[in-house]
């Protein structure tokens, strides 16, 4: 089998679970191997806000249980159940940025420097994200990228998984915050996602054909 048809049978394997086999558990090395394919993806300005939370605690799952009733079928099996959070507090003058700029990046950090006026141009121009809610729907969007990322590792890894937003965030954030998983001024929910092995039949992806999503402009 070539890489392409490889890559191809990756893509069909992957599935939205929604029925996964409670007594089967991820190794600790693919479990690893997932969570720095998240690591190392890719961020706008390579600023990275996010965080993953692993919720292992029962009781907590349990507090969120009516509210994440998109994730109901993972936390009664699922092996592995993480939160995306995405950073609120993002604009030129976030200490996130500076502490990426200096301390991961190894540039110094100035909010007059060019560097900085070009965050602002993007920012205020470019995208227009002129609010708070706007730069968080912004580092939101961004989370999707290891979240996608960690879903076609664990399917190269032969282990399934279910992309979740089918939650109320007000809910879950607040839920989350008062088991002091986060800073609610600095943190938000993005998304969740379960992994484990699933426990029913994988079905046969409807798609739109090619020709309804993909173009070329000449």
């Amino acid at each position: 089998m070539d890489k392409n048809e490889e890559l191809i049978n990756l893509a069909h394997r992957r599935y939205a679970t929604k029925k996964y086999d409670p007594n089967k558990h991820i190794t600790d090395k693919d479990w690893a191997t997932i969570m720095e394919v998240a690591r190392l993806s890719p961020s706008s300005m390579g600023f990275e806000p996010w965080q993953f939370l692993l919720i292992e605690n029962k009781d907590l799952k349990q507090a969120m249980y009516d509210d994440a009733w998109g994730a109901q079928h993972s936390f009664d099996g699922a092996d592995k159940f993480v939160v995306i959070l995405a950073r609120k507090d993002m604009d030129v003058n976030s200490p996130h940025i500076k502490h990426m700029s200096e301390d991961v990046q190894g540039h110094p950090f100035d909010v007059h420097s060019a560097f900085s006026k070009k965050i602002i141009d993007f920012q205020e121009n470019d995208f227009q994200l002129n609010t708070s809610r706007e730069l968080f729907d912004w580092t939101s969007k961004q989370t999707y990228i290891p979240l996608a990322n960690m879903m076609s590792a664990a399917a190269a890894l032969d282990i399934d998984s279910c992309p979740i937003e089918g939650f109320n965030r007000a809910n879950i954030d607040r839920i989350l915050a008062d088991h002091n998983a986060f800073d609610p001024k600095k943190w938000g929910v993005s998304v969740m996602v379960s992994f484990g092995y699933r426990d029913q039949e994988i079905t046969p992806k409807k798609r739109q054909p090619m020709e309804a999503v993909y173009r070329v402009i000449k």
